[in-house]
C-alpha cells in the first residue's frame, strides 16, 4: 500500500468518510489543503498528525465534507417546487414526503420548509415531513441548532426573515418553532445503498455528486429511484448531470434546473 493509500485507510477508519467514493484529485486536494495549513508535506507524516490530534480529525472532515451553502440557492428552483411540484404531489394526495439528502448545515431543508409553511397557509389539511441527512455528525447538530450568519440569508426577502428566524443579541438569527418542527435530521451515508424511506414524493440532492466517481453517481441513482414514489420528483445540483445509463429511471420535468420524474 502506497503512502496516500495509507492515508485513506486511516481517514475511513478514523472519520467514516469512505474516500473511495470521491474521486480521487478531489480527496488530493482537501488533503493537500489541510496539510498545508499545518505545515506538512509528506502523505505518511500527516497520517502520524492525524491519528494524534483530535481537532485536525475535526478539521479534514470539514474540508472533506464541504459545507457551503444558503437558503433558496438557486431561487427558480424552489419556485418551481412550489408553483409546480407541491401542487400535483397534492392533486393526488395531502400528504409530503421531502427527502434532503447531504443535508448539510440546514438551509436547503428549512427552505423547503418554508415552502411548504407557505403553501400550508391555504391548505391546512396537508401533512408535511421533510427528511434531512448528512454523513457528518457535527454539521447535523449545526442544522438541528438552526441558527445563521445574515450572509445565509441572503436570497430571502425582509418579511420571511421576520417571519420565520428570530433575531438573537448576537446578530445571528434562529430558525423559528414553526419551521424547524417540519424537519427531521438524521444520520445517513449516502453510499450505503438504501434511502433513509420510501415512496418520498421528492428528493434534492443538490451540489453533494459532483465529489463522487462515476459509479456512484449511477449508485445514488438507483438508490433514488428506489426511495420514490412512481412520478416522484429527483432535484439535482444546476452543475450537476444525469448519467445515460440511468435515463431509463428518470424523464426530464426542467432539465435546465436539473429537475427528474421518476420512471
Amino acid at each position: 500500500m502506497d503512502d496516500f493509500h495509507t492515508l485513506t485507510a486511516t481517514i475511513e477508519r478514523l472519520l467514516h468518510i469512505r474516500c473511495g467514493n470521491y474521486k480521487e484529485d478531489y480527496i488530493k486536494r482537501r488533503l493537500s489543503s489541510r496539510m498545508n495549513a499545518v505545515s506538512i508535506k509528506e502523505y505518511l507524516v500527516y497520517n502520524k498528525y492525524l491519528l494524534s490530534n483530535p481537532d485536525e480529525q475535526e478539521k479534514l472532515r470539514n474540508a472533506l465534507t464541504i459545507n457551503v451553502t444558503k437558503f433558496f440557492r438557486d431561487k427558480e428552483v424552489f419556485e418551481i417546487v412550489k408553483r409546480e411540484l407541491i401542487p400535483e404531489i397534492l392533486k393526488k394526495k395531502q400528504r409530503v414526503r421531502i427527502w434532503s439528502a447531504g443535508c448539510s448545515s440546514g438551509e436547503e431543508p428549512y427552505s423547503y420548509a418554508i415552502v411548504l409553511y407557505e403553501i400550508g397557509l391555504t391548505n391546512p389539511t396537508m401533512d408535511a415531513l421533510i427528511i434531512a441527512s448528512d454523513i457528518d455528525y457535527e454539521i447535523l447538530k449545526r442544522a438541528k441548532a438552526g441558527v445563521y450568519e445574515r450572509p445565509a440569508l441572503d436570497n430571502m426577502t425582509e418579511l420571511q426573515i421576520k417571519k420565520h428566524f428570530t433575531l438573537q443579541p448576537d446578530g445571528k438569527y434562529e430558525i423559528k418553532p414553526h419551521i424547524r418542527e417540519k424537519v427531521r435530521f438524521q444520520y445517513h451515508d449516502l453510499m450505503r445503498g438504501e434511502p433513509v424511506a420510501k415512496y418520498l414524493d421528492l428528493i434534492s440532492c443538490r451540489n453533494v455528486t459532483i465529489y463522487f466517481n462515476e459509479q456512484q453517481k449511477n449508485d445514488l441513482c438507483k438508490e433514488f429511484h428506489n426511495g420514490l414514489v412512481a412520478g416522484g420528483y429527483y432535484v439535482m445540483g444546476l452543475s450537476e448531470y444525469l448519467g445515460k445509463e440511468m435515463e431509463p429511471l428518470f424523464r426530464p420535468y426542467r432539465p435546465l434546473l436539473k429537475i427528474f420524474v421518476r420512471q
